[in-house]
């Protein structure tokens, strides 16, 4: 499995990571014997590098990938998790950072994790469930830094959503370590410019200011939840269609657009969509790791043999922007 340094922090980790989200569900409601064999497979792989939140089943990820990992004892391994603080205790952010970080070092039974990130939306002016970017610098981040210094956690992150001039002011404020970033094959804007008229957000070369910052980039919704498999069909466990982020306004419109992209396994260059999708995300040289979420042990194999096919040559990605310009102009 290749390391790549993560920014500024010298964390070696896997290019592959764990994705432990609700959206493939395996690690919210698969069965116990199946998570226990995919996380040992993927530790045994070169995997170390493992993502959850308290959001994923109310807890139940993080308590499941924390069973797990008392009863393996693997070493080196990198526990992300995150925070969302509700709209209700925007008044008192460091103490509701503080009450859920307990509850997930609780859950995860472990006593302090790796990457702390931060789960809400930012945007300037904040509002509904976004936090400003003033409310992230002047209250998120020291209340993280305070966790930190009591050795509950290792780094600072974020999850790069919201507006775009926001996100790129937090990460060139320099405070977060970490930021996982949107990127695939609909919506490659954090690395390179979009065709006019594109129907997506926009995240401005979002990759440039983090490696201008030294921030690890975690690369999140490689599959677009799910639609860059290109059909509907959801396995038991997995979530419903999940709401898109920084692609199309309806799930549907993510499947349909992920269709017209089949001139890639048409052409050879990967034998699915999926794998296509998989190695994309590998093509950019942002440091760090990328995410997939799954619903079975077959799931991650085939992420872990995607992966070590290594990313998608240059002809395939030049065939890509061409597919992608035929996106132009239409309604997101």
């Amino acid at each position: 499995m290749e390391m790549r340094v993560f920014g500024r922090t010298k964390m070696q980790i896997s290019v592959l990571g764990f994705g432990c989200g609700a959206v493939g569900g395996l690690m919210v409601r698969g069965d116990a014997a199946d998570q226990e064999r995919t996380v040992a497979r993927a530790i045994a792989a070169g995997v170390n590098y493992f993502d959850t939140a308290v959001q994923y089943g109310h807890g139940q990820s993080e308590s499941n990938l924390g069973r797990i990992l008392q009863a393996l004892k693997p070493a080196n391994v990198v526990v992300g998790t995150k925070v969302r603080v509700p709209p209700g205790e925007f008044g008192r952010i460091d103490d509701a950072v503080k009450t859920s970080l307990e509850g997930s070092l609780a859950r995860l039974r472990r006593e302090r994790v790796d990457i702390f990130h931060l789960h809400n939306p930012i945007t300037e002016s904040g509002g509904g469930s976004s936090l400003s970017v003033r409310q992230v610098l002047d209250e998120v981040a020291p209340a993280f830094e305070r966790q930190r210094q009591q050795g509950k956690i290792r780094f600072l992150g974020l999850t790069a959503v919201g507006d775009t001039a926001a996100l790129h002011q937090v990460i060139e404020a320099r405070v977060f370590d970490s930021a996982q970033v949107v990127y695939n094959m609909l919506n490659p804007s954090a690395a390179v410019e979009l065709p006019t008229g594109y129907p997506a957000q926009d995240y401005a070369r979002l990759f440039d200011a983090t490696a201008a910052a030294g921030v690890g980039v975690i690369r999140i919704r490689v599959l677009a939840g799910g639609a860059l498999s290109g059909s509907a069909e959801r396995h038991p466990i997995a979530s419903p269609a999940p709401e898109p982020i920084g692609s199309a306004m309806h799930y549907g419109a993510d499947i349909d657009r992920a269709r017209r992209l089949m001139p890639l396994v048409e052409e050879g260059f990967a034998a699915s969509l999926i794998e296509a999708a998989t190695r994309f995300a590998l093509s950019h040289p942002a440091m760090g790791t990328i995410l997939v979420g799954m619903a079975t042990p077959q799931q991650f194999e085939d992420a872990l043999a995607a992966v070590e096919k290594g990313p998608l040559p240059q002809a395939a990605l030049d065939l890509l922007a061409a597919l992608r310009q035929g996106f132009s102009g239409e309604p997101r």
